[in-house]
């Protein structure tokens, strides 16, 4: 069974301040009709601090879409490395070791992928698979561990290295006055990620099953308008809403491997925003503690993309983990309106097995195993 190990996860070193945010947003947007608004909705959002790729000066100069697409590639390429290393360390692995890279982001662009830029540089085998996920916004977090898991249960002596590059403040637009992008402008930060799924061993979240679910008729409501000067971002919103429709889906799901929903333990959501995570509180029938990891990633990184699930995870291990064979949830959500979810059981490796019947079981699955 395929088993979701300890993410790395590194922030840039800028860092801008909620207060900072808001005193930039008044001096630049000071005849801005709907400034009050936008200024409520930004200290609503529960986000103290956020990381920047850039300091503050040269992130909101735009020097044309070229110039900050090289940007994206020059810094993946000074930064993934490190973060890939250390994720390949907590799993015990290699990088011989990987047999496919998942690799998502949604904040630049590069073809070939960065997939192909890694595996000629970092002593990944040439027989690497690449699948770079690019259009899944913030969802592609959950979808990078999906296309893991259906990788290693399709291949299960195989490992998979997942990879989230976001670098949001490389989409910062001048222009975009509308209340949606001044509040992602205080809402995104940037962040990259990485985490390796072992097809054997391995200590994390053994991943038993996972699915998607798009909201019908909601296409429009996060998307980019591609133009001459980079990705505009376009927020509606009726997005803070889309829990409604979304927790049914998390609950399907886990019905479908016989499990409740309402009573797991542990839950690794994306964080898009408050309301994402008050709402599915709500309609989950579940404390609002159970975001906990999800809520400290918004307050001190802000909302990092396709990064969140794997921080947020990574806070989990920070924490201790869970008891062994703990059941939990994890969900990205995203353009589409996009769900992407998995289920799973926290396992330890090398565990002593609880009953003589589960040692039986074990020698019986994998025969190899008997000395």
């Amino acid at each position: 069974m395929a088993t979701l190990c300890r993410p790395a996860v590194s922030v840039p070193e800028h860092v801008i301040t909620m207060q900072e945010t808001l005193d930039l947003a008044r001096s630049i947007h000071a005849d801005h009709p709907q400034l009050p608004l936008a200024l409520r909705l930004m200290e609503n959002t529960g986000v103290q601090k956020r990381h920047l790729l850039r300091p503050i000066e040269e992130t909101l100069r735009h020097d044309g879409f070229e110039v900050r697409n090289r940007i994206y590639e020059e810094e993946a390429k000074a930064r993934v490395p490190a973060v890939i290393n250390r994720a390949l360390e907590d799993a015990e692995l290699r990088a011989q070791d990987i047999d496919v890279i998942v690799y998502v982001s949604c904040t630049g662009f590069m073809m070939p992928s960065l997939t192909a830029w890694l595996i000629n540089t970092m002593d990944f085998r040439s027989d690497t698979r690449q699948i770079p996920i690019a259009q899944l916004g913030c969802a592609a977090g959950g979808a990078a561990i999906n296309r893991a898991h259906d990788f290693c249960t399709a291949y299960p002596e195989a490992n998979a290295l997942i990879v989230a590059c976001e670098f949001c403040s490389l989409c910062y637009q001048p222009t975009d006055l509308g209340v949606g992008n001044l509040l992602s402008n205080g809402l995104f930060g940037d962040g990259i990620a990485a985490a390796v799924m072992r097809g054997r061993g391995g200590t994390g979240v053994a991943l038993e099953r996972n699915g998607s679910y798009l909201v019908p008729e909601t296409v429009d409501w996060i998307a980019y308008d591609v133009r001459s000067t980079g990705f505009h971002f376009k927020l509606d919103k009726r997005v803070p809403g889309t829990m409604e429709p979304l927790a049914p889906a998390l609950m399907e799901l886990a019905g479908q491997h016989d499990w409740d929903a309402t009573d797991l333990d542990f839950y690794i959501i994306h964080a898009g925003g408050p309301r994402i995570l008050d709402d599915l509180s709500k309609y989950l029938k579940v404390p609002a503690e159970a975001f906990r990891f999800s809520r400290a990633t918004l307050t001190e990184y802000g909302n990092i993309a396709s990064a969140v699930v794997l921080d947020a995870l990574r806070r989990m291990f920070d924490e201790g983990g869970a008891e062994d064979t703990a059941r939990g949830l994890l969900a990205g959500f995203g353009p589409g309106i996009t769900a992407e979810m998995s289920l799973g059981r926290w396992t330890v490796a090398d565990r002593v097995p609880d009953t003589a019947s589960e040692l039986v079981s074990d020698l019986v699955e994998e025969p190899s195993r008997v000395g």
